[in-house]
């Protein structure tokens, strides 16, 4: 088992809190399974909210790394970091003392 250093634990934790807000997953969920980029637009239009509510949540995601954002424009285009798609496991693995490579 591999010990989490002090930097770890506190982008782990940092990824997790961001991810405890239910419109960010609604947000990442919509924009890792697009695809293209996705405009802020579209995603106020798919998640019902407000603009402003919408780009608070894109930028605490583009802050942890998430997504990142792009503008085109006046529009801007939002795209998933597909790192993500690995890091998140293996950070979730580490947390809890397994080794991602072993099976369940």
């Amino acid at each position: 088992m591999t010990k989490l250093d002090a930097a770890q634990a506190e982008d782990y934790a940092s990824w997790f809190r961001c991810l405890s807000d239910g419109t960010r997953v609604r947000i990442l969920n919509l924009v890792a399974n697009a695809e293209e980029p996705v405009t802020v637009g579209e995603i106020v239009e798919h998640i019902g909210k407000s603009q402003s509510t919408v780009s608070r949540h894109l930028q605490l995601l583009a802050d942890d790394r998430f997504v990142f954002t792009e503008t085109d424009g006046v529009r801007t285009l939002v795209t998933v970091n597909r790192r993500c798609m690995t890091a998140l496991p293996e950070a979730a693995a580490a947390i809890m003392g397994v080794n991602s490579n072993q099976p369940g």
